[in-house]
């Protein structure tokens, strides 16, 4: 379904559904399947995802632990057993008016879930959860087919998977939700350890989506936090956009809420704030840990196990990084200004979170030492333009000085114009960047006199080579002073007093110090 169509539908909804209602009773199916047909691509994540989804139900969502099965790699038969099993616990509940959510995450077609060799057709499972006596029916399905950069889940060409929900008689109410429209892939991907559907409706459930602040995720608010999440990551994957869809027939004007942020029963919790304006990643432990939740530029609160996090929070020039510490039933926030400010450079060259590459430009003093014996030293200027991609930068480099030397009876300028391609190696450390770089490009001589007699101009061409070391210091925002030194090895043609000529290696020492600014 498009976006505005969706859109507009929960926009009704909101206005027809004057109150907030929990079911009484809930049953939870989870299923997560790494393991597919024999011609399909293993995934890393499904059953992680599938693992996130049950510790969410059960610590914000109201399902106990006998109330909900996880299953991680098992049979149809299995899943279809303990589908029954729910709706007979629902069927035997006096005036039940709980709710059945099935979960799904794991490769499927056009015919059905593929479940390792088994499969589970789609409309048997459609079938068993239309047909649950619980009040409200929930069916997620994060699953698709095709593999690539992402890991997207499944790798063989099908016709288009869809699943929509039907009109049926006598039913209270069914949502269907999957991950990608029925042309689509649903991805993977290493960064978040994840799907990027059920990455943010997770992030969803546990407060990111929680747009009223009234301490309860309701399955609107949680669909469209998911949805503009996989949208916005998926936009920048190598397989392209993905869009997650709905079905939603629920009679009645209540909304149906998932979780409920106030109310922790099951799990010792705190409250992790977090302000508007950026785009925060919450990891557990450390950087390299398990993404916890992501926020949408909004201010959010997160209701997280107790521990120590890492954050991430992204803007439009740099990132902050830093910990955070949830306790139990208590309130903590982060503060910007207690995090280390990142520039993207820095990351482009560490394989961090950043854009692919970041240009800037160079501009400052430089001092070469006399390329003959009695010339004095060359004082001028240099400009760059640089792009830094990971791991490395490549400058290209314009610079211009002037040197000389006088004697008694003859007074010498001479100037230098020299372009340089410059590529240079960078360790990105806490507040300085070092690097070595290696320099190559023309420099052009023009030399006049100043003499009784006759001395005319001479103008030279030469290669020149330069070795350098460097040291990068952020400074404020975009900016950075930059520092280098090294030496110039210069190939030309020289000639003497006869009028000789001969190849010449002169060699100098050169410093260049400077302001950078990087976008």
């Amino acid at each position: 379904m498009r976006r505005s169509a969706f859109c507009a539908t929960i926009a009704a909804l909101a206005v027809a559904a004057p109150s907030v209602v929990l079911a009484a009773e809930r049953v939870a199916v989870i299923m997560g399947n790494n393991v597919g047909a024999t011609d399909e691509t293993e995934l890393r994540y499904a059953e992680d995802d599938a693992e996130r989804i049950q510790r969410v139900l059960h610590d914000l969502g109201g399902f106990g632990a006998e109330d909900m099965v996880l299953l991680r790699g098992e049979s149809t038969e299995t899943a279809r057993r303990a589908i029954i099993r729910a709706n007979d616990r629902l069927r035997n509940e006096a005036n039940s008016h709980g709710t059945l959510i099935v979960y799904y995450s794991g490769h499927a077609d056009q015919q059905g879930l593929h479940l390792g060799a088994s499969r589970f057709p789609l409309e048997e499972l459609e079938a068993l959860v239309r047909g649950s006596p619980a009040r409200t029916r929930i069916l997620v399905v994060d699953a698709c087919r095709s593999g690539g950069l992402t890991r997207v889940k499944g790798h063989v060409e099908a016709p288009p998977f869809d699943i929509r929900a039907r009109r049926s008689e006598g039913s209270e109410g069914a949502v269907f939700l999957t991950s990608s429209a029925a042309n689509e892939d649903a991805q993977e991907s290493d960064e978040l350890r994840g799907s990027f559907f059920t990455h943010y409706l997770v992030s969803a459930l546990v407060g990111a989506a929680d747009s009223d602040g009234d301490g309860r995720v309701t399955l609107s608010e949680a669909y469209a936090y998911a949805y503009e999440g996989t949208l916005r990551a998926s936009s920048r994957s190598v397989v392209g956009l993905q869009h997650p869809t709905f079905s939603y027939e629920v009679r009645g004007r209540e909304e149906i809420v998932l979780t409920n942020l106030a109310e922790q029963t099951n799990r010792p919790a705190g409250q992790l704030r977090l302000p508007a304006g950026r785009r925060y990643l919450v990891i557990r432990d450390g950087p390299e840990g398990s993404v916890m939740a992501e926020t949408d530029g909004r201010a959010s609160r997160l209701i997280l196990p107790p521990g120590r996090y890492f954050v991430r929070g992204r803007g439009d020039r740099d990132l902050l990084e830093g910990t955070a510490r949830v306790q139990e039933g208590e309130a903590s926030s982060v503060e910007e200004d207690r995090l280390e400010r990142v520039a993207y450079a820095r990351l482009v060259r560490k394989g961090g979170d950043a854009p692919t590459t970041v240009a800037g430009v160079h501009a400052g003093y430089l001092f070469r030492t006399g390329l003959w014996p009695g010339f004095n030293p060359c004082h001028g200027i240099f400009a760059a333009y640089e792009t830094v991609r990971r791991g490395f930068s490549l400058m290209g480099r314009i610079a211009a000085c002037r040197s000389g030397y006088a004697n008694a009876t003859l007074t010498s300028t001479a100037d230098e114009l020299s372009f340089q391609f410059e590529g240079a190696h960078v360790w990105d450390l806490r507040f300085v960047s070092p690097s070595l770089g290696l320099a190559l490009g023309p420099a052009f001589f023009h030399q006049t006199f100043v003499t009784r007699g006759e001395a005319p101009i001479q103008n030279a061409l030469a290669g020149v080579l330069t070795a350098s070391a460097g040291v990068e210091i952020p400074l404020v925002g975009r900016f950075l002073l930059a520092g280098a030194g090294g030496a110039n090895v210069y190939l030309l043609k020289q000639r003497d007093a006869a009028g000789r000529t001969s190849l010449s290696t002169p060699v100098s020492f050169v410093v260049r110090i400077g302001l950078v600014a990087r976008w």
